[in-house]
């Protein structure tokens, strides 16, 4: 495994742990070279669909494409690593459980909004600003009313 900090390819395992989940191997490594510290996860490679995007291209599913955008939507927010790496999880076991070759990736963006929208309100207009390419500030605001009016109707 390379080293993120000064890029050493031998390094020894100092722990090895099973996610909660049991679908991860988290492993902290410490560099042979600089001795600095580091954590990798080992997964089991499913077979996942291709994504088919808005202008049809095709592309493999990333997780880390998926991840990416979650964390530019909860930016600065008091939104824990795990809570942001369950989310991703949640999606990519739902589309294993599909059984797809192919998936539009809407169905990603919209999972990803709805586990948003539990997660955090803020994160989720600032995703979905993005992801629904909001025309002006009268959609925008259309959005906010809407997360309003769920947010009292679920209020008992």
């Amino acid at each position: 495994m390379k080293c993120p900090f000064c890029s050493h390819l031998e390094d020894r395992v100092i722990d090895s742990r099973m996610s909660k989940e049991g679908d991860a191997i988290r492993r902290r490594r410490e560099c042979l070279r600089c001795e600095k510290r580091f954590t990798s996860y080992e997964r089991v490679e499913g077979v996942m669909p291709m994504v088919i995007k808005k202008d049809s291209r095709r592309e493999p599913f990333d997780r880390q494409k998926i991840l990416h955008g979650l964390e530019k939507a909860c930016e600065k927010r008091p939104i824990p690593v795990e809570a942001r790496e369950t989310v991703v999880d949640g999606i990519e076991k739902k589309l294993i459980s599909l059984g797809v070759r192919e998936i539009p990736s809407s169905w990603v963006g919209e999972e990803l909004m709805s586990s948003l929208k539990d997660l955090d309100k803020v994160a989720y207009v600032r995703f979905a600003s993005v992801y629904r390419q909001f025309k002006d500030i009268n959609e925008f605001m259309d959005e906010v009313k809407t997360l309003f009016e769920h947010k009292k109707s679920v209020r008992p």
